[in-house]
């Protein structure tokens, strides 16, 4: 097949999801043509099978604000042409599902007149957050509903949307996914730690865009609780607006010399592969991406018990959960593991026995191969 794919190309799960969805398709034969405003930061331009198309924005002084919606329409419409792409594979749906609409019916309308069939993936903030906008609810509820097919990330999030945009169409539920040959611990794990920490120091992670629902100073307060109890580092992975926050309530903790931010990442395994363990106490997660790529590097991740997470992590088994803002409860399940190497390692072996059973591409993809086939099925 040809597929078009259209994402957010910067640091966040639906850029990341969307990139390496692509990859994988590439790697299996498939045509992929990404169509951004930039390159997604996980592609290096070489891969192949792979085509990157910008979508140049036009500035004028009338525009204030630049009208992006149109100008990717546009491109949508001239790469589909050129290349006789087969569809077009939207991740968020504001903007991008309102402009492969468009996109859509310029080729319908357009000689050779051509059909262009479009599928949308909700990954969360578009319904959890700005869909729920009302300047943007309306618009949002019309995209979803002129989808040749809609899938969303977790069973949470399809509920979510059906019940909040009174959604009549047919939601698949095709989960995120992790390579789980790319994401692995790494037989040298021990002495690549070293860099980060000294031997018997245990290192706890976490892996975000640093935003508000992230909750960046319960990680802080987590941290503080165990590194009384336990020698550790941590490792902040990301950046974003709650980065300062962050920073100063390390320093005041007096803890800063332990918290090692070490800003974006393009290869976030590296990283978590001689990690202990992960922390995610986020106000919400539509699946917990960050989650389950710990669990595949066998990274004990404790997490908040919210929207899609519960559909990852099995509690007391691959990790734990515990209520939002409870870093009591948090702090005190990475200190009783931590403590006890053998339970460590045999809980992070379940962790990753999990993400192979649900999770990994090799069971993933041909879900999306399949829904692909289905949807060009219904639009011939």
């Amino acid at each position: 097949m040809k597929i078009g794919i259209t994402c957010y190309p910067t640091y966040g799960g639906s850029g990341v999801v969307a990139t390496e969805l692509g990859l994988e398709l590439a790697r299996r034969d498939h045509e992929v043509h990404f169509i951004s405003y930039s390159q997604p930061i996980r592609l290096t331009g070489s891969e192949s099978n792979i085509h990157y198309h910008e979508v140049e924005v036009s500035r004028y002084p009338l525009f204030e604000y630049p009208p992006y919606d149109l100008a990717l329409a546009t491109r949508m419409a001239e790469v589909s042409q050129l290349y006789e792409l087969d569809l077009l594979h939207v991740h968020y749906a504001i903007p991008h599902s309102v402009s492969a609409l468009l996109a859509k019916q310029m080729l319908a309308a357009t000689p050779p007149r051509r059909k262009l069939p479009f599928v949308t993936t909700l990954h969360g903030t578009d319904i959890t957050l700005v869909g729920l906008d009302r300047s943007y609810l309306p618009i949002t509820r019309f995209s979803i509903e002129q989808s040749d097919g809609v899938t969303a990330i977790s069973q949470y999030l399809r509920e979510r949307t059906l019940k909040v945009f009174d959604i009549k169409n047919h939601i698949e539920v095709i989960t995120n996914f992790v390579n789980c040959d790319d994401y692995f611990r790494n037989p040298e794990w021990q002495a690549q730690r070293r860099e980060y920490a000294a031997d018997g120091e245990r290192i706890l992670v976490h892996l975000s865009n640093f935003r508000p629902v992230k909750r960046m100073t319960d990680v802080i307060e987590i941290f503080d609780r165990v590194h009384k109890k336990i020698p550790s580092k941590l490792m902040l992975i990301g950046d974003g607006p709650d980065r300062s926050q962050a920073e100063w309530l390390a320093v005041q903790k007096g803890i800063h010399e332990h918290v090692l931010f070490l800003g974006k990442q393009d290869r976030v395994q590296e990283k978590l592969a001689f990690s202990d363990v992960m922390l995610l106490p986020s106000e919400l997660e539509s699946f917990g991406l960050a989650a389950l790529e710990a669990m595949a590097c066998e990274v004990v991740p404790i997490a908040t018990r919210v929207g899609g997470i519960p559909e990852v992590v099995e509690h007391g088994v691959t990790g734990y959960l515990a209520d939002v803002g409870d870093v009591e409860a948090m702090s005190r399940y990475a200190i009783d593991l931590l403590g006890d190497e053998s339970r460590l390692r045999a809980m992070g072996k379940q962790a990753r026995a999990g993400a192979r059973a649900r999770f990994c591409t090799s069971k993933i993809i041909p879900l999306y191969e399949e829904f692909y086939r289905r949807v060009l099925a219904q639009s011939s």
